[in-house]
């Protein structure tokens, strides 16, 4: 099954947090490119993300983060 445009922009968006501490979330700004505003939208929306512009990823947002960058490792 390929990938949509959208699920790109939000793996890799999930693939910036720093997985090192709870404590470090990420803030995007409103001059940020549209595609990377929107993904950070649809994984507030999907309850990843603590704030419509990026803050700090909930458990399953960590869950989430944790199993995209496994993979980004796994495939370089």
């Amino acid at each position: 099954m390929p990938l949509s445009s959208d699920q790109v922009s939000e793996l890799e968006l999930l693939c910036r947090f720093d997985l090192t501490s709870t404590h470090i979330g990420i803030k995007i700004h409103s001059s940020a490119d549209s595609d990377v505003i929107a993904a950070t939208e649809r994984l507030f929306q999907r309850g990843m993300l603590t704030q419509g512009d990026g803050g700090y990823l909930t458990d399953l947002g960590q869950d989430a983060a944790k199993h995209a960058q496994a993979l980004l490792l796994m495939l370089t």
